[in-house]
């Protein structure tokens, strides 16, 4: 049996974001050959391309997390209608420099959880447009944007009845999506 390794990246530094408590409760519904594994994103400093021929210790960490894993999933929130910036910092630090992209075939997964209605939808496609410039083939349904309300997380952190199947569903996809597209 085949181990898969997943990069999980949050796009929030908040201690108590609603998409770190989805990340680690999506990990939970992965089957034993899957590990997900949170990588560190608020340590990099803003991207520079003056540094690309210099780059931080946390930047090569970044880029040597994404390297060894099998895929990737993003879960991001919504700011002002986009991915947050500290997300687009950590694509751009690990894209780089130009031709050393860390991020080029990993099979991706995208999902969200904000407090408004339409979830996360419009941050999900802004950084799907990005994904798909740096080569990442990225499953596209089922789609999750996830609105933070009461129930959707049982006390212990793990996803709430009333969620878990489709969420379950989405865990299930992203599972064959990293065989079928893993190297």
């Amino acid at each position: 049996m085949s181990q898969y390794k997943i990069a999980v990246v949050v796009g929030s530094l908040r201690k108590e974001s609603f998409n770190r408590k989805l990340a680690v409760a999506i990990a939970k519904l992965a089957p034993s050959e899957f590990t997900f594994k949170q990588i560190e994103i608020g340590d990099l400093p803003l991207y520079n391309q003056d540094d690309d021929e210099n780059q931080a210790p946390s930047v090569k960490r970044l880029k040597t997390e994404i390297s060894e894993a099998n895929g990737v999933v993003f879960v991001t929130p919504e700011y002002n209608r986009a991915m947050p910036g500290v997300l687009k910092n950590a694509i751009d630090h690990a894209s780089r420099p130009y031709g050393k992209n860390a991020w080029e075939g990993k099979p991706a997964g995208v999902l969200g959880v904000s407090i408004g209605a339409i979830g996360t939808a419009l941050a999900q496609q802004h950084l799907r447009n990005s994904l798909a410039y740096l080569d990442m083939p990225t499953m596209g349904q089922p789609e999750v944007f996830l609105q933070a309300k009461e129930g959707l997380f049982n006390e212990d952190g793990s996803i709430a009845a009333n969620s878990q199947a489709f969420l379950q569903g989405w865990v299930d996809r992203y599972v064959a999506w990293v065989k079928k597209h893993s190297n």
